[in-house]
């Protein structure tokens, strides 16, 4: 069995940068222009899988009628409900509550914003739709185009790192990651790209 599964965060969303959560905001001009700069006009994928959310949605939907790719849209791979802080920016938080952004940093599992998703509850689901993938993945090449929150959580089932630490990975706007699954053993080939390498 392999895969080799390409992680890439959507680009800006009008509004630009804020915790937006499950807020449905399409992408930017900028956005847009971040993300096909980073594929330029490869495709070496077989299939692409994104989240339904218009920031990726629109984006997935392009890359595969360019090149007639296979795809599919999966409610599990949603970014995380941020509960009260959805769609406030860091400083709208921090004027708000005082303090909770930087106790959120440093308990990520413990010190969630009112009405948040669960982390466990978020790591779960998206751990679920990557055994999807999983599952159909004899030299499979999958594009998921999702959230920096799904990315981390990718990155934590891939490489069994514990949630606590998931939000010490960096993800920036339309940056790529390459994770290869070869029979049981998995390697990160490259975090944070830019652009999809040759």
């Amino acid at each position: 069995m392999s895969l080799t599964l390409d992680l890439m965060r959507h680009g800006e969303p009008v509004g630009g940068r804020k915790y937006r959560g499950q807020i449905d905001d399409p992408l930017s001009d900028k956005g847009w222009a971040q993300m096909r700069e980073a594929v330029g006009e490869a495709a070496p994928w077989t299939r692409i899988v994104s989240s339904p959310l218009a920031r990726c949605r629109a984006f997935a939907e392009s890359l595969a009628g360019r090149h007639a790719l296979p795809l599919a849209f999966d409610d599990r791979l949603k970014e995380v409900g941020f509960g009260a802080w959805e769609g406030l920016t860091a400083a709208e938080i921090e004027s708000r509550w005082p303090g909770q952004l930087g106790r959120f940093k440093a308990d990520p599992l413990g010190a969630r914003p009112a009405g948040a998703e669960m982390l466990e509850t978020f790591y779960a689901r998206v751990a679920e739709a990557l055994d999807a993938q999983m599952k159909d993945a004899t030299d499979a090449h999958v594009l998921l185009v999702g959230h920096a929150g799904v990315m981390r959580m990718a990155l934590a089932w891939a490489l069994q790192i514990p949630l606590m630490n998931a939000y010490r990975i960096e993800v920036a706007s339309a940056s790529l990651t390459r994770l290869r699954f070869d029979n049981g053993r998995v390697s990160l080939i490259f975090h944070g790209s830019a652009r999809l390498p040759a």
